[in-house]
């Protein structure tokens, strides 16, 4: 175990981050747990080490705002975003403002064990100079006019109902060129998708 591999969870939910918690410990991690954004930012924290997991919604400093607030103390630490499933568009704002990643609740335990890995991995790739770009921008080359328009729908956090309405079609139609968004560019997740879209576009 290195000091690098602390991982702060900030939840406003007493019972999540002290299930966050335990699961995190289970999983060999140093665990600080904050009630709040305003709580973490209180420590004054002048070097930051390891990961943050934080809800996107929060009383006081939401997730957003905490993004905001890191990166203007210039605390680069990854930052995974927990959200509802109704809030993608919280989601991606987040994404735009710097989160490593995103997981939609309810999540499999191994879902987050494995997005704070990856993001500890990675902690040192800035987004420009990302290895996968190029392949990135190569699939989505692949992808015909109408599930581009799906792809930038999804990459702005419209629903797959909005998505239909705006584009004439239905929502089954959408579900059925997300499908195949997915596996064209190779994303697992809505958020894989999302992070490979701002990859290869930061300036989306």
């Amino acid at each position: 175990m290195v000091a690098s591999d602390i991982v702060h969870v900030v939840d406003d939910d007493v019972d999540v981050r002290k299930s966050l918690g335990f699961l995190l410990a289970t999983a060999d991690f140093a665990v600080r747990l904050y009630e709040s954004a305003t709580a973490f930012l209180a420590t004054e924290p002048k070097e930051l080490e390891g990961c943050i997991v934080t809800d996107v919604r929060m009383p006081g400093i939401d997730g957003i705002e905490f993004l905001r607030q890191l990166k203007t103390r210039g605390l680069g630490v990854p930052v995974i975003v927990m959200t509802g499933h109704a809030d993608v568009a919280l989601a991606v704002q987040a994404m735009k403002e710097g989160a490593a990643d995103f997981i939609e609740k309810p999540f499999d335990d191994q879902v987050l064990i494995d997005a704070i890995r990856s993001a500890l991995d990675n902690r040192s790739q800035p987004i420009a100079t990302h290895p996968q770009s190029t392949e990135i921008r190569k699939n989505l080359a692949t992808l015909s006019e109408r599930e581009r328009q799906v792809l930038d729908g999804l990459v702005s956090g419209l629903p797959n109902k909005t998505i239909a309405y705006d584009l004439g079609i239905s929502p089954r139609t959408v579900e059925i060129h997300r499908a195949n968004v997915m596996s064209k560019m190779g994303a697992g997740s809505l958020s894989h998708l999302v992070r490979m879209a701002l990859i290869a576009e930061p300036k989306h």
